[in-house]
């Protein structure tokens, strides 16, 4: 029985970054899908901290948030940098992560049509800081923080594609970001799991706008 179990609904959403650090990491993995008729009934919303998905189990250990299970993958699969100095840097990475993540729902969400033009003018500046933080850490050949893969890389990651279907040219002006997604995307583990009909078919969000 694999020790982890994700409860999600039937899209990438939060939960495609831990799929892609679990599938890369050669762990193996459970998926409850709830359906949004599931999710109405209220009974799975009423038992979960924050009345929200993902639910995340561990063996006997459920958590909630997204980044908590990221950060607890991290920690216990060895993949929040070597020493404190670059756990510290992972979660400024991962933050700034959560910020454009949490613009972009915001656009997908409540202002797509209205708001997109707008969004992909001002993508430039919300992108500029990761290719800063690449070009610090060995000239941007690397990974984000320190010289190996990291909870805050697959979140990243995640970020970028999804800002590529958004936005197909977003990263042309970003040469080390681009070739970080590609170099990434690479890796024989997630390169099997990207080209999966589970990732290839799942959408990305719910409301079938992306």
């Amino acid at each position: 029985v694999p020790p982890y179990t994700i409860t999600y609904f039937p899209v990438r959403g939060r939960c495609e970054a831990m799929r892609m650090l679990l599938a890369d990491q050669g762990q193996s993995w459970k998926e409850e899908v709830v359906t949004m008729e599931t999710w109405m009934k209220g009974s799975l919303k009423a038992s979960c901290l924050y009345g929200q998905l993902p639910k995340f189990q561990d063996g006997d250990l459920t958590l909630y948030q997204s980044n908590a299970i990221l950060r607890h993958l991290g920690r216990s699969l060895g993949l929040y940098g070597k020493d404190q100095q670059e756990a510290a840097l992972l979660d400024v990475v991962n933050d700034g992560v959560e910020d454009l993540r949490c613009k972009y729902a915001l656009l997908i969400y409540t202002n797509y049509e209205a708001g997109k033009e707008e969004y992909v003018k001002a993508l430039p500046g919300y992108l500029k800081p990761f290719e800063t933080l690449l070009s610090q850490n060995e000239g941007g050949q690397a990974f984000i923080v320190g010289n190996q893969i990291s909870f805050a890389d697959y979140n990243l990651l995640d970020l970028l594609l999804i800002h590529q279907v958004l936005a197909p040219s977003c990263l042309d002006s970003f040469p080390l970001l681009s070739a970080y997604v590609a170099r990434l995307s690479a890796r024989p583990k997630l390169k099997a799991f990207l080209s999966s009909p589970e990732h290839v078919n799942r959408p990305i969000n719910g409301n079938g706008k992306q």
